[in-house]
């Protein structure tokens, strides 16, 4: 067994978490962390494309490993992973991209002023043109 799957037994292990669930916290962590560390927003691909390309790695090694031991690959379990890794990712993408779901409220001083019934009446004083000028 490769290293990999040893700290992933390991992570299943201590945290109770079925492997399908790993897949998601795990894509998450990248993401977001991908965001963080690099200054991206998600509503960018590059986030994104980083979790795909980091679940294909992790698929790919996973196929590599069990037709090393004579294992028949199991395909459908590798699109499953994949889908599980990626759905959520592309949920996050597809809400910051296309709704407003993730927009900043306005600072309070951005706001529109009040009616104009609840202002003071006080109006600013616009010195007029200088005398003898």
């Amino acid at each position: 067994m490769s290293l990999l799957q040893q700290v992933k037994m390991v992570i299943i292990e201590y945290t109770h978490l079925a492997k399908d669930a790993l897949h998601i916290y795990v894509a998450l962590a990248i993401m977001l962390g991908a965001c963080f560390a690099f200054g991206w927003k998600v509503r960018q691909w590059r986030p994104w494309l980083l979790v795909l390309a980091v679940a294909l790695a992790g698929e790919y090694w996973d196929w590599l490993e069990n037709r090393s031991v004579g294992r028949t690959p199991d395909y459908d379990g590798h699109c499953k992973d994949v889908w599980n890794t990626m759905l959520v990712p592309t949920i996050l993408l597809l809400a910051a991209r296309y709704t407003a779901i993730f927009d900043k409220a306005p600072p309070a001083s951005e706001e529109a002023p009040p009616p104009r019934e609840n202002r003071s009446g006080d109006e600013a004083q616009v010195p007029g043109p200088a005398a003898g000028g």
